[in-house]
């Protein structure tokens, strides 16, 4: 595999709003701003796609700079036959898994289905905010995020990951069931059973939204794009 070379070049900043497929040419011959550009537009969905398999931050980070490092050195294979969102996804997700899989054996799905039919309780929707009944107890939203974050992290691995692509990233049933390699039918299934397990701990409790879940923006995200671009001008 052959390293892309990394120039430095000034700084533009009407190339951040360009497509992604305005930028992948300039990306491809090692332009540094638009691999920034694409860099900090996906940091979103890869850090959460990534966290939702490995949940530790730190260790979901490697995996997001570790995903970007092996699609830029192999851009040139990228043909466009599917979005780069969703092949960037995919590599972050099977390096995510790979690591999973190298730690430790994965739940098997029969005693998760056992553990969930033994919960009990009925399926909620979550709607983007709830009021709690008392005012003088309702938390705070970062106080929310965190409650959150924490029943996520309690969910298998399996429903982990489905409850993260659907309700957290907002995808549809089809395009997450295509990412995780399963049936919509599994998709569906799996969901329903995360949200089921997630329910006594955050009923009556949500103050924010899904969508504030796992920040990973500001100066985080742009310094992933320094480790990136760092890392691909030591292989150049």
């Amino acid at each position: 595999m052959t390293a892309i070379p990394v120039p430095v070049t000034r700084h533009r900043p009407l190339l951040s709003a360009l497509a992604d497929a305005d930028l992948l040419p300039l990306a491809k011959i090692g332009d540094e701003v638009a691999i920034r550009a694409i860099i900090q537009r996906h940091n979103q969905r890869l850090f959460r796609t990534a966290r939702a398999v490995i949940r530790n931050d730190a260790e979901a980070e490697d995996v997001v700079q570790a995903s970007y490092i092996k699609a830029f050195a192999s851009l040139s294979a990228f043909r466009g036959e599917a979005e780069l969102s969703t092949w960037l996804t995919r590599i972050t997700l099977n390096e995510a898994l790979g690591r999973v899989r190298a730690q430790k054996n994965t739940t098997g799905l029969e005693e998760i289905d056992m553990q969930a039919t033994s919960a009990g309780g009925q399926v909620v929707q979550f709607p983007s905010s709830l009021s709690a009944t008392d005012p003088e107890t309702e938390l705070s939203r970062s106080q929310a995020r965190q409650l959150l974050e924490q029943a996520v992290d309690e969910l298998p691995d399996d429903f982990r990951a489905i409850f993260v692509l659907r309700d957290v990233e907002g995808m549809s049933t089809d395009e997450a069931a295509s990412y995780l390699g399963i049936r919509p039918e599994t998709a569906k299934t799996r969901l329903h059973r995360a949200r089921k397990m997630m329910r006594q701990s955050i009923e009556k409790r949500l103050s924010g939204a899904f969508s504030a879940l796992f920040p990973f923006d500001g100066a985080r995200c742009a310094f992933m794009a320094d480790r990136v671009v760092a890392a691909l001008r030591q292989t150049s």
